[in-house]
């Protein structure tokens, strides 16, 4: 073969080549535009809101304890030779019943020596009174208008009405520490703790039980500073009186495998906030606790037994109660406006429980979103689904 055809042959299959690709691509027919398929709005559940005004429960836990709580101390020394037979741990007795006597004889010595010595005293006042009345006759008899006291024993008058004065005292001493050979408490109240019997000897200032006053029990209650904001507590103002009806109380407690109920009254509150815990602590007053129940069999309201309380709240307006689930993490919830956009709202959470929360902040018939989508952003249209209660209800 000639040596030009063997350069053209080559350039004329490469030309060839290229031309039916040229061919290929542009023959290729165009794609045609279509539309994207519009995405419906995200459905969320609504419901129409119709705040009230309510009164709302605050619910916290406690243990009961006394109100009075004190030991009782022998204030005289000697031989136990009673005791009462209430006088025992878990024993009732009555404000001033003798729960321990102590052997009085010594006392008795003592006030009969005390009662001679005032006789002794009383004795000698009156002759130094004869004595007085006596020295100013015979100094009017030496005719004579000014005499001087010491002549008219007003000192040693003076002394023996001093001595006649101390001696009363010391009567007054032994009948007193004869009374308190019988030891008694000034309430009604229970032992429940005793540490003397009888024939031990006791010196003065020996503790002889430790009681606690059984015509009303106490209950602290821990409050948060929400559960605060529900309440009329009677907080205590130094310039104000307050009066005794306080929010009412139901306590509840488990005993002998079954619940009961006490009632009582928010009284007061502590003198100062708790510095670790930082609440409020508000106490009950339950008048009667061991009082028996004979309707219902109701046990004593015992001191250590830990109750569950409900404290009725003062009345608060335009509360709306929603599920749980409509309460955003950052305390807001989500309305539907009338152009069925979200618009997000903060609102001031009252009370909440795991199903339920009360806000105020809402107004008549406003839709609140109470299924959160898994992407809301303030002005994006939703399809809406109006329901009335979720399944299973509110509560």
């Amino acid at each position: 073969m000639p040596q030009g055809q063997k350069i053209l042959l080559p350039l004329a299959v490469a030309g060839g080549g290229l031309l039916l690709a040229f061919l290929v691509v542009m023959g290729k027919p165009r794609p045609v535009p279509v539309e994207a398929e519009a995405t419906a709005p995200p459905l969320v559940q609504v419901m129409s809101v119709e705040p009230s005004d309510l009164v709302l429960t605050v619910t916290t836990q406690g243990t009961v304890r006394p109100r009075r709580e004190v030991n009782i101390v022998s204030q005289v020394g000697g031989l136990v030779e009673n005791v009462d037979e209430h006088f025992a741990e878990g024993g009732f007795f009555d404000a001033g019943e003798e729960l321990v006597k102590v052997e009085d004889a010594d006392y008795q010595f003592a006030l009969v020596r005390a009662e001679a010595r005032v006789a002794d005293a009383a004795q000698i006042v009156a002759q130094e009174k004869g004595r007085n009345r006596q020295a100013a006759r015979e100094w009017r008899d030496l005719g004579n208008a000014e005499a001087n006291d010491l002549f008219l024993r007003k000192p040693q008058l003076a002394g023996a009405e001093a001595n006649l004065r101390a001696a009363e005292a010391d009567l007054g001493q032994a009948r007193l520490n004869l009374q308190r050979t019988s030891i008694s408490a000034p309430f009604n109240g229970r032992v429940s703790e005793k540490h003397v019997d009888v024939g031990q000897y006791i010196a003065p200032g020996t503790t002889v039980a430790r009681v606690y006053d059984t015509d009303v029990v106490e209950v602290r209650l821990p409050l948060t500073d929400r559960q605060v904001a529900l309440l009329d507590l009677p907080l205590n103002f130094q310039d104000v009186a307050v009066n005794g009806d306080g929010a009412a109380v139901l306590l509840r407690a488990r005993f002998a495998d079954r619940e009961w109920k006490w009632n009582g009254r928010v009284v007061r509150t502590d003198a100062s906030i708790d510095v670790d815990s930082r609440v409020v602590y508000a106490v009950v007053e339950v008048e009667q606790p061991f009082q028996h129940d004979t309707a219902s069999g109701r046990p004593p309201l015992g001191i250590g037994l830990f109750v569950e309380a409900e404290i009725q709240g003062r009345q608060l307006a335009e509360v709306a109660t929603l599920p749980r689930g409509a309460l955003r993490n950052d305390g807001s919830v989500l309305l539907v406006d009338a152009d069925d956009r979200l618009q997000s709202r903060e609102v001031r959470v009252l009370k909440s429980s795991p199903r339920q929360v009360w806000v105020q902040g809402i107004r008549l018939n406003e839709r609140v979103v109470v299924s959160q989508p898994a992407l809301a952003v303030s002005g994006m249209a939703v399809t809406v689904r109006e329901i009335k209660t979720l399944a299973g209800g509110l509560q």
